[in-house]
């Protein structure tokens, strides 16, 4: 289940005392090969982390050996220190596995604005390096979290060309602040396929557009927002056509998945489904707007059916429809249809953890699905709280 799940990988995850809870905070995963071959995505957030700008750099040309993450403190405004602290810690990582600085990815995550103890990471960087063992992949899940309550892990597999079989895993960190842009959250993917990095950047980006791209828990965009994606080709296997995009779609979104699920302080995951779009743009558009909407999750996090607020959210778009024409259902039940009062609302049963909000536009045959959550005293408490 874990990134160490496919051949080639090793992990490890420590503490270094980063964290003031002294929880795991280091995390290493390393690709032995024997290719070599990365693709990432990042936020687009114009205010970037000191590591996504590394990181950005670093995986350009295709090519890494390893990524070194750590939660206990974003290194996000943190000044030219923080940037080398990043740069020393890829060298460190570099010195330790025997490849350059360039060949490592850096991942950070927690609070804005906190310099990160160069000391405590060089000695979580030189500790994780020593642990560094291919069972180590679920102790590598727990060293990212933060608010996190549990650690996430997906796992699949694909069809090679030639009727072999290759292995796909993920991990993933983040409970609050996903809002797309490439990627929402930490996430670092592992394959042993044979597969050259243009491969894997066509199907992460592919995959993360419909799977990352379309959660929506609170609109808020993160600064240290990074999915990368790692092929050992230790498996020896080439992926069948389509298999390697549909295997990394299908590990995408259950650990998408798994990230709404644990949203901080949730009582309800919501999945907003647009149908009857004239575009996918704007299917996406109507079901973020709707996922962004505080009044309507507020309305679920107190069970009341109040669907004037799906259509409220759907007006303020540019997506084509006639408001007369629109149909919301909400948990199966057609609360509105064809712009008018449907079926009884009090039918609907907003019990359940999960609730399904279903929009017709009427104008054409696209869809999409964006998921978020409610908007709860819980969720208020915690990220006010929140500070390390």
């Amino acid at each position: 289940m874990t990134v160490t799940a496919p051949q080639g990988f090793r992990a490890a995850g420590v503490t270094a005392g980063l964290k003031a809870s002294g929880r795991p905070d280091v995390a290493l995963v390393v690709n032995d090969g024997p290719l070599d071959a990365v693709a990432a995505v990042y936020t687009s957030n114009r205010c970037k982390a000191h590591p996504v700008l590394w990181s950005e750099r670093a995986s350009a040309d295709g090519h890494a050996r390893a990524v070194l993450l750590n939660s206990g403190g974003a290194n996000c405004f943190t000044g030219p220190e923080g940037f080398q602290t990043t740069h020393a810690s890829a060298e460190l990582v570099g010195e330790l596995l025997g490849c350059g600085a360039a060949d490592v990815l850096v991942c950070s995550t927690g609070l804005i604005g906190l310099p990160l103890d160069r000391e405590k990471i060089g000695a979580g960087v030189r500790d994780a390096a020593a642990a560094l063992a291919v069972e180590g992949g679920a102790a590598a899940a727990t060293a990212i979290m933060t608010t996190d309550t549990v650690s996430k892990q997906a796992l699949a597999g694909g069809e090679g060309v030639d009727g072999g079989r290759f292995t796909l895993a993920g991990m993933a960190k983040g409970a609050g602040m996903l809002a797309p842009g490439l990627a929402t959250m930490l996430v670092v993917l592992t394959t042993d396929a044979v597969v050259e990095a243009d491969e894997l950047d066509t199907a992460l980006r592919a995959a993360t557009r419909v799977t990352f791209d379309r959660l929506d828990s609170d609109g808020c965009m993160s600064t240290n927002d990074t999915v990368i994606l790692m092929a050992s080709g230790a498996s020896g296997v080439r992926p069948a056509p389509g298999a390697l995009a549909e295997t990394l779609t299908a590990v995408c979104a259950e650990l998408a998945r798994m990230l709404v699920g644990d949203a901080e302080g949730a009582d309800h995951d919501i999945a907003v489904e647009v149908v009857g779009a004239a575009s996918e743009d704007d299917a996406v558009a109507v079901g973020r707007s709707v996922a962004r909407n505080n009044l309507f999750k507020a309305a679920v996090f107190g069970k009341d059916p109040n669907w004037g607020r799906v259509l409220a959210a759907v007006g303020t778009t540019a997506a084509s429809f006639d408001p007369d024409r629109l149909d919301v259902s909400l948990n199966g039940v057609m609360v509105c249809r064809s712009g008018a009062p449907g079926d009884d609302a009090s039918l609907v049963d907003l019990a359940p953890r999960e609730v399904r909000v279903l929009v017709d536009l009427k104008a054409g045959p696209h869809t999409a699905t964006v998921w978020t959550n409610d908007l709860t005293h819980a969720y208020v408490h915690e990220n006010s709280a929140y500070s390390s």
